[in-house]
């Protein structure tokens, strides 16, 4: 990603009261406003401002992620996509998400530039996050002023932005297999969720741990839950998750 003083050099001369915003308003209308004149507005629960287009063929993998944070479904246009939408659910600070949020437009030449960022996150403190997908090696110029234009006009109204590419593997496939478990229903047990809870003060192994805590059968679904919550913790980036994994408590679970 390029530093800040390589995002302002980019926006040049670009003020902040030229970036205008094209959104889906609440009512399903299409609103075009400045960026300053609509920082405030949720975007994080506006529909997408472009649909999502299928066809047979088609190199990459569109679909819908069921979101634990907002109870909702988030759109995806690659498998990249998705993983980050799943990184972004995973994240106890994010608070909202939104596919597609807008369209940012500036002046550029003789004419106007638009750019639609890929998501916008609010974050448990209120501050609004745009994300762009883009592995490194897809990243062409025009592309990297584009995002450096994003990235300063986030700036200007106190978003902060993003753009990510490849996940690590390893890290990628264990939050995928506990995202299996994401949905409330899996944390329903108050009574294993609270035995987990004592069982996990002190580090142990994670299969061992189940065990102590009951019925193994019954009690790994809760477990991989309170790790998607990350009430539970463990290393996702050294290894696969095993029956030697070790747990250990991270956070209250209420």
């Amino acid at each position: 990603m390029r530093s800040s003083s390589d995002s302002a050099a980019a926006v040049g001369v670009i003020d902040v009261a030229d970036f205008m915003v094209e959104f889906v308003g609440e009512g399903g209308e299409l609103r075009c406003e400045s960026l300053t004149g609509c920082a405030a507005v949720r975007f994080e629960d506006v529909a997408p401002a472009r649909s999502f287009a299928m066809f047979k063929g088609q190199r990459n993998f569109p679909g819908r992620w069921w979101s634990s944070t907002t109870a909702a479904h988030v759109g995806y246009e690659s498998w990249l996509e998705r993983d980050h939408v799943m990184l972004l659910d995973f994240d106890p600070a994010v608070v909202g998400i939104a596919s597609q949020p807008f369209w940012l437009s500036w002046p550029a030449g003789d004419g106007v530039r638009r750019h639609l960022p890929d998501y916008f996150a609010r974050v448990e403190d209120g501050t609004g996050l745009v994300i762009d997908v883009r592995p490194d090696e897809r990243i062409k110029a025009r592309d990297a002023q584009a995002f450096a234009v994003t990235a300063a006009a986030c700036s200007a109204v106190g978003w902060r932005f993003r753009r990510v590419g490849v996940v690590e593997s390893v890290f990628a496939a264990n939050v995928r297999w506990l995202s299996r478990y994401r949905h409330p229903r899996c944390g329903r047990r108050e009574d294993v969720v609270a035995r987990l809870v004592e069982v996990f003060d002190q580090p142990a192994p994670l299969f061992g741990g189940a065990e102590r805590a009951g019925d193994r059968l019954l009690v790994l679904p809760v477990l991989f839950h309170l790790l998607w919550r990350q009430v539970l913790a463990a290393d996702l980036t050294g290894a696969l998750l095993g029956p030697a994994t070790v747990v250990r408590v991270s956070r209250p679970p209420w």
